[in-house]
């Protein structure tokens, strides 16, 4: 429990979104968000709501902690589709890296998702999500998200 803790307060975010996935494509869009983040729970839930300005668009994300398995699961909502995002990805923290999984269908075709927190420190994060379509052998990220602690005020 706790483990995304981290999170909690306000954060600039810096996104990269592939622009076509599954083309092994290197073209990115970059575009500005604004998170906040906080916890419940006594630190075995999460929520936060990420605004993206320029796209027209938010999202929110809601995390909670299975202690029977010592995972974690996290459910994604988009505010143009308006519905919670299934299945949710479901992993755990080993040494402050969080690495979280998924089957989905990503347009039309079968994918593994992986989500993964990483380079935490107390004013930075990294999160990242990649599709494979082979079985886990080979990964394309497809979306990052470098998180910076807004200043307070």
């Amino acid at each position: 429990m706790g483990d995304f803790d981290f999170l909690v307060g306000t954060w600039n975010v810096a996104n990269r979104r592939l622009r076509e996935r599954h083309v092994g494509g290197d073209d990115w869009d970059e575009f500005p968000g604004v998170s906040v983040a906080r916890s419940f729970f006594d630190g075995a839930g999460s929520f936060d709501d990420i605004t993206f300005p320029t796209r027209g668009f938010s999202g929110a994300t809601v995390r909670i902690f299975d202690p029977a398995t010592g995972t974690w699961s996290i459910y994604w909502m988009n505010s143009r589709r308006g519905m919670l995002e299934l299945p949710p990805v479901v992993g755990r923290f080993v040494d402050r890296v969080g690495t979280f999984l998924a089957d989905d269908v990503d347009e039309g075709r079968p994918v593994r998702c992986r989500f993964v927190w990483s380079a935490i420190t107390p004013t930075s994060c990294r999160w990242e999500q990649a599709f494979s379509t082979d079985g886990e052998r080979t990964w394309e990220t497809n979306w990052t998200m470098d998180f910076t602690r807004a200043s307070p005020g």
